[in-house]
Formats: structure tokens, sequence, C-alpha cells
């Protein structure tokens, strides 16, 4: 099993790690690359290489292939299980099998780096420290796409309690870092369920 050091880190790498892979196999990733299209219609620069926190079995990673197909993808997972399939079906720049904040890339290594559906799974009192390795190891842009409410409440998640939070990540974000908003919006889950989005709020961000 791996070690951790929070509760949250406990059971998304070892107590739900293979639950979490057999409930999520099946995705259409040309309606998941329309999805990215949309969150970086905005960008202005090319991104040639991005890092996703947070991959599991490498969904987002699958999309943008689709999306930024010269774009080079490196990861961070938890989950051994899941880094092993994601990394046995893809090649990475860099791929670490670890928490987030014990990860260790050079700073401004990455055009993009990004969440989808992490930050909700943090625990709050290390999520200011998550958003600082982001901010740290983006050259330039940041995007999170997390559950959004605004004040801070935690959900019951598959029957456990505090492994789920929703709070206005965005806002948390850009009061807390050198950033400028760059676009932000609303995935709908009724129009992208079948490519894994679940009424997902993004927000994207540049570096001052």
């Amino acid at each position: 099993m791996a070690r951790t050091k929070t509760e949250q880190e406990d059971f998304w790498a070892n107590k739900y790690a293979e639950d979490y892979i057999r409930n999520n196999q099946a995705f259409d990733h040309e309606l998941g690359a329309q999805a990215w299209r949309t969150m970086l219609s905005k960008v202005s620069a090319d991104v040639g290489n991005y890092l996703e926190c947070g991959c599991n079995i490498g969904r987002n990673v699958d999309q943008l292939k689709i999306a930024l197909p010269d774009a080079a993808p490196s990861v961070i997972e938890i989950s051994e299980p899941a880094f092993r399939s994601v990394t046995a079906r893809h090649r990475f720049d860099h791929a670490f099998n670890g928490a987030i904040l014990d990860s260790c890339f050079e700073r401004a290594s990455f055009d993009l780096v990004f969440t989808m559906g992490v930050l909700i799974h943090i625990n709050p009192d290390q999520l200011l420290d998550h958003m600082r390795r982001m901010f740290d190891y983006s050259r330039r842009y940041i995007l999170m796409g997390e559950y959004f409410n605004r004040t801070p409440v935690s959900i019951e998640y598959r029957g456990q309690m505090d492994m789920l939070f929703k709070r206005d990540f965005g806002k948390l974000f850009i009061e807390n870092f050198d950033v400028k908003l760059v676009d932000y919006g609303f995935l709908w889950g009724h129009l992208y369920d079948k490519a894994g989005f679940d009424d997902i709020t993004w927000w994207l961000f540049e570096k001052r």
C-alpha cells in the first residue's frame, strides 16, 4: 500500500484506487476533446507541454491527444494501479507516482498545469499548498476544473465523509497568487457526462 499523509490521500491511493478504475473505463474522447478546445479557446500561446496533477487512468490525456496533438504530456498520480495503467498506454516526459506535494519538478517547467476533479478531494488544510505547487510548476497557464459552491462545504462521497469538498476554487486561487483570469465556464454534465465531465466549473489563469 502507498504511504500517505492524510485520510484523503489514503482513500485515493489505497482504499478506492481499484474501484475507481473499474468504474471509469469508457469515455467519449471526441466529445471530451471538444470540451478541452472550449476550455483552452482563449489560450494565446502554443501549449508545447502540460502537466496533469491527478490523472488517474488518463482520460484527460486521451482527450488532449486529440485537442492538443503536439503537446507533450506529464502526469502526477497517487494511485499505483492507475499509474501503472496510464503509463502502460502513454509515453510521458515526466510521470510521478505519489502525492502532488511529494512531487519535485523544476519551477516553470510546463506551459499548462491543470487539475480536473482533484482539488475537491484535497484536505482543505493543504489546499493552498497544492495550488502553490501548481503555480510554481506552471510557466504560463493554470487550469482548474472542480465542483463549485459559493461557500466551502463537505459532501458525502461513496459513503465516506470528508472526501469531497466544494467551494469557489477560482476565487481562492486568484486571491492568493499573482495571476489574471483568462476565461471560465461550466461543463454541463447533461451534455458532457459521456466524456467524463460531471457539472464542472472551470477557471483558466495566466501568470502575470
